[in-house]
């Protein structure tokens, strides 16, 4: 696919490589120089996205935890 640059040094990304690798307003493009003619852009999603990817991830180092009962506990003996 091709696309052009604007004056103002904008692109536009193409509906269909947007809904592949699921780009939504917010999410930023990291744009990396790979050689002379090429360019490596990542895509760098939302705050919110990046947090919703995070839920759980944890539980796979420790199962047998239940880290949110654990700092309520804490919290409790310190207030």
């Amino acid at each position: 696919m091709i696309t052009t640059v604007t004056q103002k040094n904008m692109v536009t990304v193409p509906a269909k490589i947007a809904q592949q690798y699921g780009i939504k307003p917010g999410y930023r493009l990291e744009w990396k120089a790979v050689d002379g003619e090429q360019i490596l852009v990542r895509v760098i999603p939302d705050r919110r996205e990046l947090s919703r990817r995070m839920l759980g991830k944890g539980r796979s180092l420790a199962p047998e935890r239940d880290a949110v009962a654990e700092l309520v506990e804490e919290r409790a003996r310190e207030g």
